[in-house]
């Protein structure tokens, strides 16, 4: 009986070693594109243009009101504090303009008697702050706009607001440029003028003595207080 051997050759197995180069190679290929891709995208936004975005604010409302005053209402947003539930009341703008002892303090007086009403006084007897045109433009834009503090200021509800301005306080010698200020702002102004001009200089005599002299317990009065007071320099006026 003849036997027969058949002799079975496997291939070879694949080396493993082989295998994990390829996925290794593989592995780092797909990273150097995908940094390539982040790279190009970083060069693009920084090499890119910014939008600057605006907030747009709702633009308050004009009450009906005639044409012809509407450039008189003013919606300030003062930067010293929020006008919150009132931000939307229309301020209007004014100025006092008068001379020395001509009523201007009584009249003041009687505006800030007014809860709504804010007159900030003789902003300009400062000199500094009519040295020139540009720092009275600065504080005329402060006042304003409400971020001018003093003792008169009212609440965030003001209706009115304004000052009390001295011709000889630099008005007359930036007047072109105040004119100019008034027009495009929309204030108002009020002329306050003392008719009797005998009655004024003897005012201001009296002042200037009373300032000087301190007859009353060596304190000032700022005005004439009685008829004796004012025949006796009004006598002297005329010697």
């Amino acid at each position: 009986m003849v036997e027969f051997f058949s002799l079975t050759i496997k291939p070879p197995k694949k080396s493993p070693l082989v295998l994990r180069m390829v996925v290794l190679l593989f592995a780092m290929v797909c990273g150097v594109y995908i940094c390539s891709i982040c790279m190009r995208q970083i060069n693009a936004r920084s090499n890119g243009r910014v939008l600057s975005v605006k907030v747009v604010e709702r633009l308050c409302e004009v009450p009906e009101i005639q044409p012809s005053e509407k450039p008189y209402l003013h919606f300030p947003q003062p930067k010293t504090f929020a006008r919150a539930e009132c931000g939307c009341n229309p301020v209007q703008y004014f100025v006092i303009l008068s001379t020395q002892r001509s009523g201007s303090g009584w009249f003041e007086t009687m505006l800030n008697s007014h809860i709504n009403i804010t007159s900030n006084g003789e902003i300009f007897s400062n000199k500094v702050r009519r040295s020139n045109a540009s720092s009275i433009v600065e504080t005329l834009d402060k006042i304003y706009n409400l971020d001018w503090l003093t003792s008169a200021s009212k609440n965030e509800c003001t209706a009115a607001v304004g000052l009390k301005w001295m011709l000889n306080q630099g008005l007359m010698q930036h007047h072109v440029e105040i004119v100019e200020y008034f027009k495009s702002k929309g204030v108002s102004a009020i002329f306050l003028f003392r008719r009797n001009l005998l009655r004024r200089m003897i005012s201001i005599l009296a002042n200037s003595y009373d300032q000087n002299a301190k007859p009353l317990n060596g304190t000032h009065k700022s005005h004439v207080h009685s008829p004796q007071e004012v025949l006796s320099f009004s006598i002297s006026i005329f010697l």
